[in-house]
């Protein structure tokens, strides 16, 4: 189990979590290549976000620790909607391409849903298309969502067993919140989705033995508003007035009254991009 136990709430180590499943993840590269099948993910980044250049660095030196093979492909800001999409059905041709990530945001003349409705359903390790959001919604088999598949694991790393758990998911858009939400119903939880308009979140934060903080504001989740010993995953990504990294959750104040708890940064964070690896050898598995 990757927690730290201290007088207080456990620390839910994601990085220590990440290397022990990347780990396990380059044996199994290995094991596919024996194979004669090397997993390969496309990375495409469309101009100079400095944000997202970061992501998109840590994603390429990620495929490169686990005998993942990188396309990294960076275009100017000026590249046409048609020009990407040519290239993303060049990819989705390509056999050797097993996943294609687009880095998001793109320029405003780029259509975002164009962009990821045109990546083969296959090849969508993201999970972010309507038919993977759909193979989720219907318990098919398909691509999750790396972020809330990341946090599923976090969750599981603690032990406790979620049948008949009360999670709360404070959040509800495409790419975490409404995901999340599913994943918990999977796994046999009984589950309340906050957002912007909910009235009174705490009133059903206390009631929580889950809460999952995804809403990108800080302090959404205070100490008063959680259930002694919950579970608390914080998936925020914010800077507080001294320019330092934190979560949506008051970290300080929630930790001494939550069972378990995320840190920010080095919770969610280095799973999210694990869980893309995962699926990225899921799909060369499924091809082979």
């Amino acid at each position: 189990m990757m927690t730290h136990q201290t007088s207080r709430g456990q620390l839910i180590d994601g990085v220590a979590l990440s290397a022990q499943l990347r780990s396990q993840l380059a044996e199994r590269v290995l094991a596919l290549k024996s194979r004669g099948v090397t997993p390969g993910l496309a990375v495409i980044l469309v101009g100079d976000d400095p944000a997202s250049a970061v992501y998109v660095r840590n994603k390429v030196k990620a495929c490169a620790d686990t005998g993942v093979r990188s396309v990294f492909e960076k275009y100017e800001a000026s590249l046409s909607e048609a020009d990407l999409l040519a290239r993303i059905a060049a990819l989705n041709a390509d056999s050797a391409v097993h996943g294609i990530l687009v880095q998001m945001p793109l320029p405003k003349h780029i259509s975002p849903h164009k962009v990821i409705e045109a990546i083969s359903v296959c090849k969508d390790v993201d999970g972010y298309a309507t038919l993977s959001a759909g193979q989720l919604m219907t318990g098919a088999p398909g691509f999750r969502p790396c972020t809330p598949y990341g946090c599923m694991k976090l969750i599981e790393s603690t032990g406790v067993d979620l049948r008949g758990k009360h999670a709360v998911v404070i959040g509800r858009s495409n790419t975490v919140g409404k995901p999340m939400a599913l994943l918990l119903l999977q796994a046999n939880a009984t589950v309340t989705i906050c957002h912007s308009a909910t009235l009174e979140i705490g009133q059903h934060t206390r009631q929580a033995d889950i809460v999952v903080a995804a809403v990108g504001k800080r302090n959404v989740l205070t100490a008063d508003m959680v259930k002694p010993g919950a579970i608390v995953i914080d998936v925020g990504m914010n800077r507080n007035p001294d320019g330092k990294l934190c979560g949506d959750v008051d970290f300080a104040g929630v930790r001494p009254v939550a069972g378990f708890i995320t840190p920010v940064p080095g919770g969610v964070g280095p799973m999210t991009i694990t869980m893309l690896l995962v699926n990225t050898l899921e799909a060369a598995q499924r091809a082979l």
